[in-house]
């Protein structure tokens, strides 16, 4: 028999066994778009700790497209154990394509874990809905996970800002999701190199989005060097996503992002695939963060994409 109660809030669960000492953790970690991204020019400052960072506006909000984490004390007090896997929708898992000690939930754990110096052997268990590499944010949302389940399950006491400073030793991405008490994270406006975070109360919740996945990604490092080639201003605008956030309702000629041309220069074959969905749908088709990850507003049927764009796979989702 089993209890069940929200933590600080239904994205943060804690279960418990009853008459047990059993005690686990679950966390749901959201997939992002970027609805409006602006990029400046690298810092170029040898001496500086952000020297060849970009620094950013974005408007980004949450969808309801998850992964989940799940952070269980070790049984009799043995070695933390990390179980990370490809949730295939049928009960069945399949590995990852990556080392365990390159995930960035293991290296979050470790970033927590020399923070506090407090012992927390555990398990931590991985499902995971959200490709990789496609702009979404899948890998910062399980790491911010990771922060929040840890905190909550070792009562560990620390606040949003100690949260957001160690998720910024692991990427710049990871800060956006450390909302504690929110579920999902509140949309914001995130600046400087993804630190500066103004929160948004008022959610988009309930806008369809049909994200498609072209068959191949594109490297965020790639993309950011191309992007420096075509860069024409220091500091970021940040009136696209001041006026998107504020807008309603939202429309997609709003939408930008600077990535664009760069993400096209280093794979031709998105721009491609972009160009075919937005001729054969009549619609606007953006990509978000880096790419490859392709999004339009609204729905649009599976049926309709694979007319014109066969190799992409389609997710309905909506922003929460």
């Amino acid at each position: 028999m089993h209890c069940m109660y929200a933590a600080d809030s239904d994205r943060v669960r804690r279960v418990c066994a009853m008459g047990g000492d059993s005690q686990r953790i679950q966390v749901r970690s959201y997939a992002k778009v970027n609805l409006a991204l602006s990029v400046g020019a690298p810092v170029d400052d040898p001496g500086s700790l952000t020297h060849g960072y970009h620094p950013i506006c974005s408007y980004i909000h949450a969808i309801d497209l998850c992964d989940t984490v799940e952070i269980e004390h070790a049984e009799h007090r043995g070695a933390t154990r990390f179980d990370i896997a490809w949730s295939r929708g049928d009960g069945e898992t399949q590995p990852v394509g990556w080392l365990q000690e390159q995930d960035l939930v293991v290296k979050a754990y470790k970033a927590l874990y020399n923070e506090v110096d407090h012992d927390m052997r555990c398990s931590i268990r991985v499902r995971k809905s959200i490709p990789a590499g496609g702009g979404l944010g899948g890998g910062s949302s399980d790491a911010a996970a990771t922060l929040l389940g840890l905190n909550e399950l070792f009562g560990l006491g620390l606040g949003r800002e100690r949260l957001v400073s160690i998720a910024m030793t692991l990427g710049s991405d990871i800060a956006f999701f450390v909302d504690p008490g929110f579920t999902p994270p509140r949309p914001a406006i995130v600046e400087g190199f993804g630190e500066r975070i103004e929160r948004l109360n008022e959610r988009r919740e309930g806008t369809e989005v049909t994200l498609i996945f072209p068959p191949f990604g594109c490297a965020t490092g790639a993309v950011y060097g191309a992007f420096d080639a075509i860069c024409d201003r220091d500091a970021p605008d940040d009136r696209p996503a001041r006026a998107l956030a504020g807008a309603s309702p939202l429309g997609d000629a709003m939408i930008v992002n600077d990535l664009f041309e760069a993400a096209c220069a280093t794979t031709p074959q998105l721009r491609e695939v972009h160009d075919a969905l937005a001729s054969g749908l009549g619609r606007a088709v953006h990509l978000s963060g880096s790419g490859s990850t392709l999004f339009v507003l609204g729905r649009v049927e599976a049926g309709r994409v694979h007319e014109v764009a066969p190799d992409c796979r389609v997710v309905h989702t909506r922003l929460c």
